[in-house]
């Protein structure tokens, strides 16, 4: 898909699935955009449209031990 190409119906359909299963699976707006070759606003508009819940800033806090 080009750069900047207007995505609509199910091109658009699929593409938010694809967007929130690897979201779900732990990748990052910032990496989901990089590899669609998409900007950071049209993955995250995208995600927000197929109801994604979206995490916090900073990525998996949980996991790291406190100080």
């Amino acid at each position: 898909m080009a750069k900047g190409t207007r995505i609509t119906g199910e091109a658009r359909d699929k593409i938010a699935n694809e967007l929130k299963k690897a979201y779900e699976g732990g990748a990052s707006i910032r990496a989901l955009a990089e590899d669609t070759g998409r900007s950071y606003g049209f993955v995250h508009r995208i995600l927000t449209e197929a109801g994604v819940t979206l995490r916090g800033r900073g990525g998996d806090t949980r996991s790291q031990p406190s100080a």
